[in-house]
């Protein structure tokens, strides 16, 4: 072999080492390590590595059409707007190795409205445009990446969620299967003439559980079960009664395109254990507890059954463990975290209610209706494992005499109630916010004045309490009242434009865990060194934007992404921000209620805060992107409230 051909060769063979090595990088970052290993190579075959040093300019406004798609190798990039950034402040973004960009400029063909900087000395991989564009026909990771973004990294994560759970559960269907999909036979139905004995003898033959009842034009009119028999031989009926007589009227009923979790929701709300399913006015389908979950050791409907009708207060401390357990089945079965969120909710729901109930059985009526009310995660129906109380009463007094009477009468039973919940794994609030607390067993009248003192005199404290009774909602008792209450605090706050500046404050209070010199702000010391908290740091900022925005629009909605859905219907964040916010809002409480999870499993106290260098790449990619979007949200609340 020639000196020329050894040295070709040489070249050649380093040449495929350095496409080699740059694949291995490639492979360890989405959406590459979804793409087949041709487009790979056909990309870095194309690519060009180009040195930034710090400081430098990579792209910017001016530049005209984007003509290169970038990967960066190694450093970080900075991404700022024009006239945003200001000396000392944060970058609008940041870009770490293994990340592209700008992929909304590129796909438009239109300039980037960001400058991207190098923020330390940096190498990334340019794709020209034409080699892009044939990438981009050719790969559906690559595509589905460019045209969703976050979200299709959130598919991976809530993937490889579901993966882990189903090792140790298995799942059977998601709960997003539509329900037309488990519905697999046909209704079992009769006329409303046909006897008991004739009905339960075909619910017997068909081996079902319910029967429905229709009328000529195949419409629903009622619904007979297995515990409605159990009644009616218990009452002593006859068997040759009309089945008209004994059914359950006006069943309620779902399309079926309605999910899986629908159904879930309407069976726990109601106590029912069959859905109807109905499309053109006409029964095509029954969806039972039994098709939604025949699950090991708990299943969803049973287990709020059994709470609704505990007879003892150890027969509720025993169904809390069950709770987890529950979570880890919702989690097989593909629910979200804002779906599990909302159960756990419920559930709590259901067993503050037993509790009420079981405490007025043991100590007697105290001759006055009363509401109990929730405040905060619960009243956003947004808590998890790890809770602690936060409610009130509200009753109805003619004067503040009569109130004073009421309150005297209420408050021991209110103690013992906190004291029981606490029994139950509700944590006593640290702060008092306990409906045992003289001054949070209030008449409607006085709920209307304190919540009126605090949108007019915004001190740190009515702030603080703002953002924690704001959020407000009835538990047990007549809804009327606080109804009217959060009709009286939106039209207090909108009329009110020095209060909602003083809550836009407040809610840029909490900033994101985000750096310049590193992916993210940790504790430097103590026990919470090297972390950071999902909760404050995390969902707050959401959740603080999204209660501003809706007070000051009238959005009655107390959930935090019901409130975004508000927003968005209302024009007053844009759709695609909207969604954003939601996805990284979504992940973050996702997050936060694994590590809960893990803390359970381990026997481990409950916290909210996480060391991110614990995360993998793709949960710290997605985290760290989460953490943008709320910085993003609170940018828009300082230029709308000029802060």
């Amino acid at each position: 072999m020639s000196t020329a051909d050894a040295f070709s060769q040489a070249g050649k063979t380093a040449v495929l080492q350095n496409i080699h090595g740059s694949m291995v990088f490639l492979q360890k970052f989405p959406p590459f390590n979804q793409m087949d290993t041709a487009h790979l190579a056909y990309l870095l075959e194309n690519c060009q590595l180009r040195f930034y040093s710090a400081g430098e300019t990579i792209i910017k406004p001016s530049d005209g059409p984007v003509e290169h798609f970038f990967i960066v190798k190694q450093g970080r990039v900075h991404g700022e707007r024009p006239g945003t950034a200001q000396p000392g402040s944060h970058s609008t973004f940041e870009i770490s190795t293994g990340e592209c960009f700008p992929l909304a400029a590129l796909i438009g063909e239109r300039a980037t409205r960001t400058e991207h900087l190098a923020g330390e000395d940096s190498f990334c991989l340019l794709l020209n445009k034409p080699a892009f564009v044939q990438l981009f026909a050719w790969s559906n990771p690559l595509r589905d990446f460019a045209l969703r973004g976050v979200s299709s990294l959130l598919d991976q994560v809530n993937q490889q969620v579901q993966m882990r759970a189903v090792q140790t559960l298995g799942a059977q269907f998601s709960l997003d299967t539509r329900l037309a999909e488990l519905a697999l036979r046909q209704p079992i139905s009769c006329g409303p003439d046909m006897s008991l004995r004739a009905a339960v003898k075909l619910m017997h033959e068909q081996q079902v559980g319910s029967i429905v009842i229709v009328d000529s034009a195949q419409t629903p009119v009622g619904i007979f079960t297995l515990r409605d028999l159990r009644r009616v031989v218990a009452d002593g009926g006859g068997l040759e009664q009309p089945i008209s007589q004994l059914m359950t009227r006006s069943p309620f009923y779902l399309k079926p395109s309605a999910s899986a979790f629908d159904a879930a929701i309407a069976m726990t709300e109601r106590h029912i254990a069959h859905v109807c399913l109905v499309e053109h006015g006409q029964l095509c389908g029954v969806i039972s507890e039994r098709d939604l979950f025949s699950l090991q050791r708990v299943d969803l409907v049973h287990l709020a059954r059994t709470i609704r009708h505990a007879g003892r207060m150890d027969s509720l401390l025993a169904l809390r463990s069950d709770i987890r357990q529950l979570v880890d089945n919702m989690l097989a079965h593909g629910a979200s975290s804002t779906q599990i969120t909302q159960l756990i909710t419920q559930l709590n729901d259901h067993t503050v209610c037993r509790v009420i109930e079981l405490t007025l059985e043991e100590f007697g009526d105290p001759g006055v209706a009363f509401t109990w009310l929730c405040f905060g995660s619960e009243g956003r129906c947004e808590q998890t494992l790890h809770t602690d109380q936060d409610n009130g009463i509200v009753f109805a007094a003619s004067d503040a005499l009569e109130a004073q009477a009421i309150r005297q009468r209420l408050l021991p039973l209110a103690v013992e109630i906190n004291q029981r919940l606490a029994l139950c794994g509700f944590s006593l609030c640290q702060g008092n916010i306990m409906a045992g607390n003289p001054e949070l067993c209030l008449s409607q009248h006085e709920w209307g004045l304190r919540f009126g003192q605090l949108v007019r005199e915004a001190t740190p404290e009515n702030l603080l309490a703002s953002s924690i009774y704001f959020d407000l909602r009835a538990v047990w008792g007549d809804p009327q009242g606080v109804t009217q209450l959060r009709q009286g605090l939106l039209a207090a706050v909108a009329d009110n434009h020095l209060f909602q500046r003083m809550l836009a404050q407040n809610a840029l209070r909490q900033r994101p865990p985000l750096g310049l010199l590193r992916d993210f702000v940790v504790a430097r010391k103590g026990r919470e060194k090297d972390t950071l908290d999902l909760k404050v740091q995390g969902l707050t900022p959401f959740v603080d934007g999204a209660r501003l925005l809706a007070l000051a629009h009238g959005i009655e909605a107390c959930n935090t992404l019901e409130r975004l859905r508000g927003l968005i219907a209302q024009g007053v964040i844009e759709a695609l921000d909207g969604a954003a916010y939601e996805e990284a809002y979504h992940y973050i409480q996702q997050a936060r209620l694994q590590q809960h999870q893990l803390q359970a499993r381990n026997q481990q106290e409950y916290s909210n805060r996480v060391d991110p260098d614990s995360l993998n790449h793709l949960d710290r990619r997605i985290l760290r992107e989460s953490f943008r979007q709320a910085q993003r949200l609170q940018s828009s609340l300082a230029l709308r409230y000029q802060l």
